[in-house]
């Protein structure tokens, strides 16, 4: 086993030996270091001229050794080390300072990202003595602290400080804030973060549906965070002062996990979980684990593994350490759920077969399309944003009983029925996935197999939440992606949803804007100008 880290290049074969016979020493749990230690670990410090660090476990033993320069040290991966939402990780780093000065902020730094049970420093004298010891721990729960605690400095040989008794009031706190939830519950509390070089009102749009995404999941929010940069930073995508103020922000609120609203590639959740100790996932991750959650069908459970392994994929160049927070819990459920930590060859295989199942389903789709084609029964696909009202206006219009809720992508699975207009014309009308802005591309081809269904539709019915005020971009987002897909030519209604909620002044003014039919779909006497313009329509296009 490795004894030794960081920076030993330079050092005499006598002066590597006595640092790595630090491995061997202890120091009871309740001490920061014991003075003898602490004299030890000085004089060897100010001999190579470089600050050391011993990493002691909750028994009292070194688990690490680190050299680092004359400024500051370098602390190790820790992968066996990791601390769970509610705990420390369970690693008291005591460090040299060979300049007289307190805990750095760098220090600091690494008690929140890490979760350190503690934080000390050791100034060492020019003699090699120890002079004092700095001290610091994280303070979870602090209303608008800085999310730690520094002590006064104590006298090299008074660090009995009962350090075991304080760790476990540290974490009976965070049981506290991060356990108030009900026992063996598995909701998630989130910390959620945009980065943008966007304008503000952009940014607030953007996060209002990251919101929206994260409810619907299920996941508890705890806090929200927007920072605006002229450059986004390409390691961490936030700046390492940010990172380590979320750091806090997540210890003073009992997050258990980060989400970010930009798409994380792979070094960048290398980095992010190298130097947080907690969860991370992306919005296109977040998306991919609702998904996971509302595919029913088996042609719906195949596409949303397709896309969770193409997801990954690339992402298993990352340690093991990025790829358990990648994995575990959130963003990790569903059908794919335990094909997710296999190697690259298998995910490989894996995503070959199901693109193999998914070209039968395309082709099973065809042979449908040309059955319907022969009993001359023209298809109406009902599209639109997610959460839009889909499913409640084919219900309505059908009185069935199709899945309805109001949270995004509840229905993921086209459900088609049978509709017949006043004059006795039968359609058949097609309820699909919802559209949303910036739509993860491995969904979009994952579900290119629905999507494509719609251009054996005769009509679409665009549905519009007018009481939304970002509708006009959801608008923008659909026919985009309508355009994307060939559609754009196929006769097509603006049905703005929601009217009872709009003042009736505004909503006329957005029939004249969009060419739509005003209504809401939760009532059927509302959709009388909106049938008579789908027949017209459809009779029109048939004839």
């Amino acid at each position: 086993m490795k004894k030794v880290f960081g920076h030993v290049k330079g050092l005499k074969s006598g002066q590597l030996r006595r640092i790595e016979n630090l491995y061997r020493r202890r120091t009871p749990p309740a001490c920061i270091i014991t003075p003898e230690l602490g004299r030890d670990l000085s004089r060897l410090s100010r001999e190579v001229n470089r600050q050391i660090a011993l990493l002691f476990n909750r028994k009292g033993k070194v688990a690490f050794v680190i050299v680092g320069d004359y400024q500051r040290i370098v602390i190790p991966e820790m992968r066996e080390y990791r601390s769970a939402p509610d705990r420390l990780n369970g690693l008291k780093c005591v460090h040299t300072h060979l300049n007289a000065e307190a805990l750095t902020r760098e220090d600091l730094t690494d008690l929140a990202l890490l979760r350190l049970d503690l934080m000390a420093a050791v100034t060492v004298d020019p003699q090699g003595l120890p002079q004092q010891v700095f001290m610091a721990h994280v303070l979870p729960g602090a209303p608008e602290g800085r999310g730690y605690r520094l002590h006064e400095p104590l006298p090299p040989n008074r660090t009995d400080i009962q350090c075991d008794e304080l760790i476990q009031s540290l974490e009976a706190e965070l049981r506290h804030l991060t356990g108030a939830r009900e026992a063996g519950s598995s909701t998630e509390r989130a910390l959620l973060i945009s980065v943008t070089t966007d304008s503000r009102k952009a940014a607030a749009d953007a996060m209002a549906e990251l919101l929206e995404l994260v409810a619907s999941s299920g996941i508890e929010i705890v806090e929200t965070v927007i920072q605006q940069r002229p450059q986004i930073d390409s390691r961490t995508l936030v700046g390492s002062g940010k990172l380590n103020e979320m750091a806090m922000l997540a210890l003073q609120k009992g997050a258990t996990l980060l989400i970010f609203n930009q798409e994380l590639n792979p070094s960048q959740i290398r980095n992010l979980t190298d130097r947080i100790a907690l969860k991370v996932i992306d919005r296109t991750q977040l998306i991919l684990d609702i998904f996971a959650q509302r595919a029913r069908s088996a042609e719906g459970k195949l596409q949303v593994e397709l896309a969770q392994l193409k997801y990954l994929l690339p992402r298993l160049i990352t340690k093991n350490t990025a790829m358990s927070r990648l994995t575990g819990g959130i963003g990790g459920r569903g059908p794919g759920e335990t094909k997710l930590e296999i190697n690259r060859r298998r995910v490989r295989a894996r995503i070959l077969k199901l693109e193999r199942s998914l070209e039968a389903v395309r082709r099973q789709r065809q042979q449908q399309k040309g059955l319907r084609s022969r009993k001359a029964l023209p298809v109406i696909s009902i599209i639109g944003y997610t959460n839009a009202g889909k499913s409640t206006l084919l219900n309505t219009l059908t009185r069935s009983d199709v899945l309805a809720e109001r949270r995004l992508f509840s229905t993921l699975d086209p459900t088609s029925r049978r509709l017949k207009f006043p004059r006795d014309t039968e359609v058949i009308i097609t309820d699909t996935v919802g559209f949303i802005k910036n739509l993860p591309e491995d969904l979009r081809v994952a579900f290119r197999a629905t999507l494509e269904e719609l251009d054996s539709a005769d009509l679409l019915l665009h549905v519009i939440d007018i009481s939304n005020p970002r509708h006009p971009a959801q608008i923008q987002s659909v026919e985009a992606l309508l355009e994307e897909l060939g559609l754009s030519m196929l006769p097509l209604i603006r049905v703005l949803n929601k009217k009872d909620r709009v003042d009736p002044a505004r909503v006329r003014d957005l029939e004249d804007r969009y060419q739509g039919v005003a209504v809401c779909a939760r009532e059927n006497a509302s959709l009388m100008p909106l049938i008579r313009q789908m027949e017209k329509k459809v009779g029109a296009h048939s004839g």
